[in-house]
């Protein structure tokens, strides 16, 4: 199994409710296909650098997950087709980068404690 992060930015538009159904769909889409979710982090609503679909901010959200590579067209079939997803990429985390990962939800959780 290989460990993926996916960070998609949903319609500002969207209520704390839609975006929490939103995020749930596609947490529960991957733990139906067999993947484990390892980490969960909204990052809120942010100003866009450029305008897509005519809008200026977006809800950030990166899940980061281990799955099996046959996952990964179907999960982005899924974000595509969902309106509410506006942007997304998801990318496979090599050896340095999952170490990266590590240390920054390490950072996370020590600064809530």
């Amino acid at each position: 199994m290989n460990t993926y992060e996916t960070v998609f930015i949903l319609n500002p538009v969207l209520s704390d409710d839609q975006v929490k159904e939103t995020v749930k769909k596609f947490t529960d889409f991957i733990e139906k296909n067999k993947g484990e979710i390892s980490h969960r982090e909204s990052w809120g609503l942010k100003k866009l650098k450029y305008l897509i679909q005519k809008k200026k901010t977006g809800f950030y959200y990166l899940i980061e997950f281990k799955s099996n590579g046959n996952i990964i067209s179907e999960l982005e079939t899924e974000l595509k087709r969902d309106e509410r997803i506006i942007r997304w990429q998801t990318i496979k985390l090599d050896k340095f980068a999952s170490e990266y990962a590590e240390r920054r939800k390490n950072k996370l959780t020590n600064k809530t404690e």
